[in-house]
């Protein structure tokens, strides 16, 4: 396994292609859209820091994604981030 590669959208390692398995659609094998991302995402900060409320949870996952090269430029993650 490439050290250096990582998942586009999550940061995960990977061995190769942009997406991990996490991070793309079942069906299409291509990356979820932004609601499905963010909101799996949030949720998955949340079981691993049991003490954070979902608006930090928010915070904290957008502040993450905006560093994401999947995801720095999207529209919803410039408004959340901007808020």
């Amino acid at each position: 396994m490439n050290e250096n590669h990582l998942c586009e959208s999550c940061g995960m390692r990977i061995e190769a292609g942009r997406y991990c398995v996490h991070c793309i659609d079942e069906t299409s094998g291509q990356l979820q859209n932004f609601e499905t991302r963010f909101a799996r995402m949030v949720s998955w900060a949340m079981r691993r820091d049991t003490a954070l409320d979902r608006t930090e949870a928010e915070r904290q996952t957008i502040a993450y994604m905006s560093g994401m090269p999947a995801w720095r430029d999207h529209p919803s993650v410039i408004a959340k981030r901007d808020r």
